[in-house]
């Protein structure tokens, strides 16, 4: 049976006026939530012009307006900074394409939401560090980027996805779905519900030191893997911040963190062979050194301090909802087999123990750069 996104495709094509005619769209990235397509097109001239075409996931995101209002907001900002320092606002930040009727997204008959970017060529989308020079580049462009929006005002950003970053929700949320265990998989991963008991304070640490004025709040990507930052083919800089649905206020710290989680250890994120899952903390210095490059000075001294909480509670919180979810049945993030969640789960799980293991290490790189 096909998926919904495919059947309303050519009702999402037709909503938009393309450099020319449509030849063919294949299933793109390796996201796990909307449902992403390159729509591949060739004008009269015979040149193929490229596009990118999503379907938002109306699981994650019930107010696809809000969202569109933040990405173009965001995005517009970007490209006024990026050609006022000499940079390539086309190249440098995401276009959103308009439809037909001007607006920034259009909604199927079935209220599928979909948007439309020109595709930015000659740049790749790395899922691993595959070299200490690309994950420093991705630090770099990440930092930017928080320097680029230092000044952007981050209570005019809608919460997109309601307590995102709220390690202290995402454990309540967590504690709910296993008294409920709505399919009995609770069974299957008593360690890991120990785990997360045993770090339920850790859970506090962030939120506390928001709510007392510690750590400020800005405007944050949350969600900074190393595959949302498209990387230059020709010269290897990272040059332009993708997939912005979750850019709303959040911690800096938390941005820094999700880099580390995803990018500093060599493993799947469903890697079930655990002993092949070990922190890199030699791709933390890397990203460490990079970031605060690229923030150029807009960090405060504890947010650097908090660069390491960043790192283990933006883990910590992703096997939370992991784990969340394979106790609800897999209905947030996309599986493509059983007890893929759960094994995603046990992965950063296990980076969470060494860099409990590194932690001092960790917090004397921090302070070197």
């Amino acid at each position: 049976m096909a998926n919904p996104a495919e059947n309303k495709i050519s009702e999402a094509l037709a909503a938009y006026d393309f450099a020319g005619e449509v030849v063919g769209t294949v299933r793109f990235g390796k996201g796990h939530i909307n449902d992403t397509f390159c729509v591949y097109t060739q004008t009269e001239e015979g040149d193929c012009v490229r596009y990118i075409l999503q379907r938002m996931s109306a699981a994650a995101f019930q107010h696809p307006d809000q969202l569109m209002r933040n990405i173009v907001g965001v995005t517009d900002y970007l490209r006024g900074v990026i050609e006022k320092n000499g940079g390539d606002g086309a190249r440098e930040t995401m276009t959103v394409l308009r439809t037909k009727t001007g607006d920034t997204f259009f909604t199927d008959s079935e209220d599928g939401a979909w948007r439309v970017y020109p595709f930015i060529e000659r740049t790749c989308c790395l899922q691993s560090a595959e070299t200490p020079e690309l994950f420093y580049a991705s630090a770099k462009a990440f930092g930017r980027f928080q320097w680029m929006l230092r000044d952007y005002p981050a209570a005019t950003l809608f919460e997109t996805i309601e307590k995102f970053h709220d390690t202290e929700d995402r454990l309540a949320k967590f504690e709910a779905a296993l008294a409920a265990d709505a399919l009995g998989r609770a069974k299957d991963c008593a360690p890991e519900i120990a785990f997360v008991r045993a770090h339920a304070a850790d859970c506090g640490v962030a939120m506390s030191a928001l709510r007392e004025g510690r750590l400020p709040l800005r405007v944050t990507h949350n969600d900074t893997k190393l595959n949302n930052v498209l990387i230059d083919r020709e010269t290897g800089e990272g040059i332009c911040v993708i997939d912005l649905d979750t850019v709303m206020p959040g911690l800096s710290i938390n941005d820094f963190g999700d880099s580390i989680r995803f990018g500093a250890n060599h493993s799947a994120e469903d890697e079930r062979d655990l002993s092949k899952v070990n922190f890199d903390l030699a791709l933390f210095d890397v990203y460490t050194k990079g970031y605060l490059e690229g923030a150029a000075g807009t960090l405060t001294d504890t947010e650097k301090e908090f660069l390491p909480w960043g790192a283990k509670l933006m883990t910590l919180e992703c096997g939370i909802r992991f784990l969340t979810d394979y106790l609800q049945g897999d209905t947030y993030f996309h599986v493509q087999r059983d007890g893929q969640n759960l094994d995603r789960c046990r992965t950063q799980f296990k980076l969470v123990r060494d860099m409990e293991a590194a932690w001092d290490e960790m917090r004397r790189i921090v302070a070197k750069y």
